[in-house]
């Protein structure tokens, strides 16, 4: 594969939860402070895309969107970092630093194809200056790969600053379905999701920071900002995490 970056076994999900509220489900984004885990795709002072670390036995897995970090016409690889609970106007502040990016996994039938289904990618990072890897200091999502499509999810993501000059995150808690007219990917209707927020990760059974729940797809796309589409996590997304989990 190209690596647009110098960017085992599966891990547990997270157990379902029982005690808590269940976020109120919503049409259109809030903007609000998020679990620290969630945050975006850096290179120098340009940020794009939003990733988000997952549960993984070094601690060291970010989850976004292929399209996010993959160029099949890219002749120089970007040095990409992820800047966990970024903010702030311009290039923003990265109050928990930046994590190099050491390998980018995506599915060779994103490389070949750019087939929805597998527009989704997982990212191995290198410890901080302080050797900390990024789950130690910021916390991880688990992950879901047997979820049905009809759930009630909560997803995060950082708009364009055209959209956003304050580069906050938004959220949306809403009920996903099935994308009757793409096989393989799911659906959810919430407008304020612009460009930038590719990589979002879709929660289920959020019930705040501390409780983040479990992925089980990330943001690929939408026709508007109000209509954004998942691919569904499965066999192939696992076998990808596998992959980056050796990276």
């Amino acid at each position: 594969m190209t690596l647009v970056g110098a960017c085992g076994g599966p891990v547990a999900s997270a157990p379902r939860l029982d005690a808590g509220p269940s976020p109120v489900p919503r049409k259109s984004a809030a903007v609000i402070d998020y679990p620290p885990f969630i945050g975006v795709l850096v290179d120098g002072d340009d940020h794009w895309c939003t990733a988000s670390v997952v549960d993984s036995p070094r601690g060291n897995i970010v989850a976004t969107a292929a399209h996010c970090v993959y160029e099949a016409d890219s002749s120089e690889p970007r040095t990409i970092s992820f800047a966990p609970g970024f903010a702030g106007q311009g290039v923003g502040k990265q109050p928990y630093g930046a994590w190099k990016v050491r390998s980018v996994q995506v599915d060779d039938r994103w490389q070949e194809q750019e087939d929805d289904p597998y527009d989704f990618a997982f990212l191995a990072l290198e410890p901080d200056a302080q050797g900390r890897n990024v789950q130690d200091v910021v916390g991880a999502a688990g992950l879901d790969w047997e979820s049905g499509p009809d759930r009630q999810v909560t997803v995060v993501g950082y708009p364009e600053p055209d959209h956003n000059p304050d580069n906050h995150p938004v959220t949306c808690t809403t009920d996903s379905r099935a994308d009757k007219d793409l096989p393989g990917m799911v659906r959810m209707e919430c407008a304020g999701f612009w460009n930038g927020t590719s990589g979002s990760p879709w929660l289920t059974d959020y019930r705040g920071p501390d409780r983040p729940g479990r992925l089980i797809g990330v943001l690929s796309g939408g026709d508007t900002d109000a209509e954004s589409t998942a691919a569904l996590f499965g066999s192939p997304a696992r076998a990808l995490y596998q992959r980056a989990l050796k990276a």
